[in-house]
């Protein structure tokens, strides 16, 4: 597989030395200081590999659209706008975003899928997620995954943290804690409070291999697919 990464932190230095260890090729790296020449780079690898900016995308997305490549992107803090953006790629060529490529989180989203409808109302809902201190956006974009899977149609209003005197809790909440600190990977609590009883899952990264790895076995799956906007469910479990 031949790879142009962009964006090349710790998430693309990982992502690097680990294709090469499997045998691929990094054909390009784009990063802060080469960020222009998105504008001109040619078809030169099988799939783009993106751990950078949301500020990266509309050069990222001329790229695409000029190029064709297959995107799969790990970049957190998209907005709504950047997210239909991204999606509207899928004309262009096959992509796949997503703020976490464990499967172990994928598995997560799934059993919180199956469970929430039935605790929903009964019970308390809290999301706790932990990361290292270098980390820039809060809440993580897996936080905001697992948030999704609890709440898809939006029914729950989300409280970021408390403070003060906020008053009895309303049924009608979700809240979501960010912690930051020391070198920690990632790791995200779901706890359901009900009467005399609580359910809590937790997923612990122990380290960004998994992600990487993740992002490299779905960016090989992606090759040869056909145009469109897809899921990490879709291709892990071929929803």
């Amino acid at each position: 597989m031949r790879i142009m990464l962009v964006g090349y932190g710790r998430m693309g230095h990982m992502i690097e030395s680990l294709a090469q260890k499997a045998g691929h090729t990094v054909e390009a790296v784009i990063d802060v200081e080469n960020t222009g020449d998105l504008s001109s780079v040619g078809s030169v690898a099988d799939v783009v590999i993106d751990f950078s900016s949301p500020a990266v995308l509309p050069l990222l997305a001329d790229c695409i659209r000029r190029t064709g490549m297959p995107l799969l992107s790990g970049t957190t803090g998209y907005t709504p706008d950047d997210l239909a953006l991204f999606s509207s790629l899928g004309a262009f060529a096959p992509v796949l975003h997503s703020a976490n490529y464990s499967v172990g989180i994928a598995v997560f989203k799934r059993m919180l899928r199956d469970i929430a409808p039935t605790l929903l109302g009964a019970f308390d809902v809290e999301i706790t997620e932990t990361h290292h201190n270098q980390k820039a956006d809060a809440p993580s974009g897996t936080a905001k995954l697992l948030y999704e899977a609890i709440d898809p149609e939006h029914a729950y209003t989300p409280v970021y943290g408390r403070e003060g005197i906020c008053g009895k809790r309303d049924a009608k909440e979700i809240g979501v804690h960010a912690l930051r600190g020391g070198t920690v990977a990632g790791t995200h609590t779901v706890s359901f409070f009900g009467q005399d009883e609580e359910l809590s899952i937790t997923h612990r990264a122990n380290s960004r291999a998994i992600f990487a790895n993740g992002a490299l076995a779905a960016a090989q799956s992606l090759i040869g697919r056909e145009k469109g906007a897809y899921t990490l469910d879709q291709i892990l479990f071929g929803e």
